[in-house]
């Protein structure tokens, strides 16, 4: 409703003229001051009066630019509020309901006072003195005629009006209690010793705002607020915990309340350019009155508004289905709407008369001609309320109007309090009644932090130590329906008193969202969430809210959407294939199971077997010319050393024990180093035998069985000394091999020192290459003493294997390591086997013809 500008500027003169005269009706229970802003200071007397400063009018000031005289009048009026009346009708109807209560407060009735101050802080400041004053002088202490017993004051609809009211009535410890105002900073009772209110400071509130967003995995918000200190202050607690908890502002859009109702295509066009994209969720903050704003905003959004924007039916439209807006728990007051569908206007009741004036556009002619521009037709005092839309008047009460209840009843309660006490009682028996209740308003400080009681809803209301309500959020969803009714639904609620942990509850299956979402749950991120197994990697300057995702490294997991990090898998386990899981894994060694281990060990056997054989053969053919010529002890030494190179590669096959593990490698470089030097001994052997052949050669004093112990046990001891090192300093063990091959434990055994090993190695490679060099240079001599051609190859062969054994070996892991060293065994000593042995077997077994001693010298004869 707009009042033009020349109505406005008569009656803003008349408002701001003081009076020094004490006008008042003769009514008891009902004197209306017919001063200052008469229509809108409503009055009922009492013996005891609680003052309220109560907002429903906006107006827009002229601004001081300091470039000329301040003007004495205002710009133009905003709007009517007509939702706030019924903050003025819940106070009416507390007064109304404790004042026929006799057992709360016995022979004493309360009255009340109500200031308006426009949601100016200027005023504010104004209207506070004159509730301190007698009509309106503005002289604090001075009272002329009606002398009202102010015991305390409701009112601050906003953090700045609580304030400048607080200001005031500290000076004289004025119990103030506020009912619309959640700011943190008025919790502070060294500032404000005086302050109450009944609702909580916004802590909760904005608690439960963060665990919405989170529940919802809505990271990526528009931010609307109001240029005010409110919005200042909201902006600076806010932002933190939105930090802390990894949720991000695509924008923050500030808006003047100058520009409050003025319809400005540019801040609308504003705010549908910084709505657009993938935003869908929106967080809007401000004051009671920013709700005038709403028909502005574009739609097919997720607005969450918080408990101070007081949203109500009065400015729903389609563009708020699916909003989902907090407020602070309230219950349903039994007979208020009842109080709200039976009210009837009266001249007497100006609270009535006013809203009246408002809602059904009429106009009374005990008012000035002032009111007679809200309506072109008179009041028939016929009208109902209950008659109208919601979105025209909500007769539900409104948690603002449910605080405004509460405070009048816990200053009811202090009273009563203060009655029943033993100076009260003494006080009632030596005086009147207006004499025992003559007390001073900081007597109600005591009482005031102490109040507990519960109201006629059943709800307990008292103060916690900051003087503020220990109460709840209630989360409600708005459903707009098709008749152009709506419904609030309650879909969730931020319960201090819950279990840690349990605080914050919602039933997301009852919330209607926007009709574009089609009953899913939005989404609102910068960026589209990483699967389980991906990590967020934040590129330098970006939102950490916008982030690309990147595989987790080998050997680590992610198991949650959207992790910050991957986190390494136990020594035990590994990744699975998508990566967002550690399974357990398998423990695997060569064993005699394994396919391979199964053929190794068959190779092994068999090899052990033929060896068997040909030590048998020679056995039995050991008197025959081609054993006797090649040194038949030495031969049986090599044989017994192959078989035991055979069975020592079992060694390696089957679970690597403590034992197992000394023996490998030890037992292999000790049989190895023999069978080496057997071949040695045989090679040398050859060599001097032709040698000593010449006439009066001294060589023939090296030949026998004694040069060939010699060899064979100088050099065998060579390797066990260094075996015996390698067993004193760092002997092999047993380990878990966890990380060589993905998904397995290998049980292995560590070498202990590599050096000892590598240095076993080298000494048998030494061994081979001496060997190899010596039967190289002898492969010519004549066939009945030479074998040393074959020992070439065999040697050729062996040093191949174990020149590639170290590569490989080194290129392996787990069990393919055990299986490279059993094959090179194999192979080794396989070749010695075959190149040494199997053409003697050859002619003792299929050629016993040439097995004869004529056969041998004359081959030797045919070689000269």
């Amino acid at each position: 409703m707009m009042i033009t500008e020349q109505d406005l500027t008569s009656l803003a003169t008349f408002l701001l003229l003081p009076s020094s005269v004490c006008k008042i009706d003769g009514d008891k229970n009902y004197m209306i001051a017919k001063l200052f802003d008469n229509e809108h200071e409503y009055y009922s007397s009492g013996d005891l009066i609680i003052g309220g400063v109560f907002s429903h009018i906006i107006y827009i000031f002229e601004q001081d630019d300091f470039k000329q005289s301040p003007k004495p009048n205002y710009k133009h009026l905003m709007s009517f509020m007509r939702k706030n009346y019924q903050h003025d009708l819940a106070l009416l109807f507390a007064v109304k309901e404790i004042n026929e209560n006799s057992e709360l407060l016995p022979n004493i009735t309360l009255g009340f006072h109500i200031m308006e101050n426009y949601f100016n802080t200027k005023i504010t400041y104004l209207n506070v003195m004159n509730l301190l004053s007698t009509q309106h002088a503005r002289i604090p202490n001075y009272k002329c005629g009606r002398q009202d017993h102010l015991l305390a004051v409701i009112g601050g609809l906003s953090s700045a009006t609580s304030s400048a009211m607080a200001t005031v009535l500290g000076l004289y410890k004025i119990p103030q209690i506020s009912h619309g105002s959640l700011a943190r900073e008025l919790s502070d009772k060294v500032q404000y010793p005086i302050f109450y209110r009944m609702i909580p400071n916004q802590d909760l509130q904005l608690s439960g705002i963060v665990q919405l967003l989170l529940h919802f995995q809505w990271t990526w918000i528009g931010l609307i607020v109001f240029d005010d200190r409110n919005g200042d202050t909201f902006l600076q607690t806010i932002t933190p915990v939105f930090t802390r908890n990894v949720i991000c502002t695509a924008f923050t859009l500030r808006i003047p309340y100058m520009k409050f109702g003025s319809h400005d295509n540019g801040l609308k066009e504003t705010i549908d350019s910084l709505t657009q994209g993938i935003v869908n969720v929106i967080l809007i903050y401000g004051d009671s009155q920013s709700s005038l704003y709403i028909p502005s905003i574009p739609s097919g959004k997720i607005w969450i508004s918080t408990a101070q924007w007081d949203f109500t039916a009065e400015y729903v439209s389609d563009k708020f289905h699916g909003a989902l807006s907090f407020t602070i728990h309230s219950k349903k007051l039994p007979k208020f709407q009842e109080f709200l569908q039976n009210l009837q206007l009266h001249e007497r009741d100006s609270v009535i008369q006013r809203l009246w004036e408002l809602i059904f556009r009429c106009w009374k002619t005990v008012y000035s001609k002032t009111h007679q521009m809200i309506g072109s037709s008179k009041c028939t005092g016929l009208e109902s309320l209950e008659e109208l839309p919601g979105n025209v008047f909500e007769l539900e009460i409104s948690f603002y109007s449910y605080t405004v209840y509460n405070a009048v009843y816990a200053v009811a309660h202090v009273l009563h309090a203060m009655y029943s006490s033993s100076s009260g009682h003494k006080a009632v028996q030596n005086g009147s009644r207006l004499s025992a209740w003559n007390i001073q308003p900081w007597e109600l400080h005591p009482y005031l932090k102490n109040v507990r009681f519960n109201n006629n809803a059943g709800q307990e209301v008292f103060f916690n130590e900051n003087g503020d309500l220990e109460a709840s959020f209630d989360i409600i969803n708005w459903v707009m329906l098709r008749n152009s009714t709506f419904e609030k639904v309650k879909v969730g609620k931020m319960d201090p008193e819950a279990p840690s942990g349990q605080e914050f509850s919602i039933n997301e299956t009852v919330i209607q969202w926007p009709k574009r979402f089609n009953q899913t749950i939005p989404h609102s991120t910068c960026t589209e969430n990483c699967y389980p197994g991906y990590n967020k990697i934040i590129e330098e300057g970006d939102a950490i809210c916008c982030y690309s995702c990147s595989q987790c490294p080998e050997g680590a997991v992610a198991n949650k959407p959207d992790s910050k990090a991957c986190n390494q898998c136990p020594d035990d386990q590994y990744p699975n294939k998508q990566r967002d899981d550690c399974i357990p894994k398998i423990i695997t060694f060569l064993s005699y199971t394994d396919p391979l281990g199964r053929v190794l060990a068959t190779f092994a056997i068999l090899f052990f077997c033929s060896t068997l054989w040909v030590l048998g053969v020679f056995t039995k053919h050991r008197q025959t010319p081609i054993v006797k010529a090649n040194n038949k002890g030495l031969t049986y030494m090599l044989l017994i050393s192959l078989l035991l190179c055979f069975l020592c590669s079992l060694l390696f096959i089957g679970w690597p024990g403590k034992v197992i593990c000394l023996l490998q490698q030890i037992a292999f470089g000790i049989v190895f180093a023999v069978a080496g030097s057997c071949v040695l001994a045989k090679t040398i052997t050859v060599v001097l035998a032709f040698m000593a052949r010449k006439p009066n050669s001294k060589m023939k004093g090296w030949l026998g069985k004694r040069l060939s112990c010699v060899i064979v046990l100088s050099c065998s001891l060579v390797q066990v000394g260094i075996s015996g090192v390698w067993l004193g300093t760092s002997p092999p063990f047993p380990e878990l091999d966890m990380h060589s091959q993905p998904g397995q434990i290998v049980v292995q055994c560590n070498e202990g020192s590599v050096t000892m090993f590598y240095a076993v190695l080298v000494y048998m490679g030494l061994l081979s290459l001496a060997s190899f060099v010596v039967a190289f240079l002898a492969r010519k001599l004549p066939d009945t003493f030479n074998e040393a051609k074959f020992i070439t190859f065999s040697m050729m062969v062996f040093c191949s294997v174990w020149v590639s054994f170290v590569p490989t070996y080194l290129c392996t892991k787990g069990k393919y390591m055990v299986a490279v060293e059993i094959f090179s065994i194999l192979v080794s000593s396989g070749s010695l086997l075959g190149f040494i042995f199997l053409p003697k077997c050859y002619i003792i077994v299929l050629r016993p013809d040439l097995n004869s001693k004529k056969q041998f010298i004359r081959k030797g004869m045919y070689r000269k």
